[in-house]
């Protein structure tokens, strides 16, 4: 299988065998269903749609309930299309964690979290703190000097400023999976996976 949906649970630490504590992150990768099956003929490419975590059929409007009543599933909060596939799929089918390797490799794609508007120092790093010799005086955090003035009279596009930072979607790639629990759908990869507990990633093997 190509991909998954899950939920992050949160961080953990594990020993290995050398006795290193090693930083984690757990998910919650399905189960996911196939709620839709696109065919070069019916759509123009290919791909499986997944759903993932249910929600009440009150929370649902007429249409998502015809859609998901074709692959006689319940209604879904996340739903996700997938182009590359492995194996074959039909609808109603149910994708588990088991289909990642254990001791592989995955690319885990998520929002990070949201920090609002922000200044420099925060948002891209600035010192913050310029040399008080050089006619310095209660400018710790400002930006400094933004462009010329009287040529060419504008600010370039790209200039890094204050402005709204996180809520970005994010993918990481290389993620040692160091652990996968079928029986309780829990995945275990080591380092840190983008967003904040409870929200969604789509896991890519």
């Amino acid at each position: 299988m190509a991909g998954l949906i899950g939920k992050k649970i949160g961080m953990t630490s594990v020993f290995s065998v050398e006795g290193k504590n090693i930083p984690c992150t757990v998910i919650q990768a399905g189960p996911c269903v196939v709620t839709q099956v696109k065919s070069v003929a019916t759509d123009g490419y290919d791909s499986i749609q997944l759903g993932f975590d249910d929600k009440k059929e009150k929370h649902t409007n007429k249409a998502e309930l015809g859609h998901f009543k074709k692959a006689a599933s319940e209604p879904k909060r996340k739903i996700v299309e997938f182009k590359e596939l492995t194996g074959e799929l039909k609808l109603g089918d149910t994708v588990g964690v088991d289909t990642i390797d254990e001791e592989g490799w995955v690319d885990i794609q998520g929002v990070t979290k949201g920090k609002g508007f922000q200044g420099v120092v925060k948002r891209h790093g600035f010192q913050g703190v310029g040399g008080q010799t050089h006619g310095q005086h209660n400018r710790l955090r400002a930006p400094g000097s933004l462009g010329a003035s009287s040529y060419p009279s504008r600010v370039f596009k790209g200039i890094r400023m204050a402005g709204r930072d996180g809520n970005d979607n994010i993918t990481v790639q290389n993620l040692k999976v160091l652990k996968v629990m079928p029986e309780s759908n829990l995945l275990v990869v080591k380092g840190s996976v983008p967003g904040a507990k409870g929200s969604y990633v789509i896991i890519y093997q």
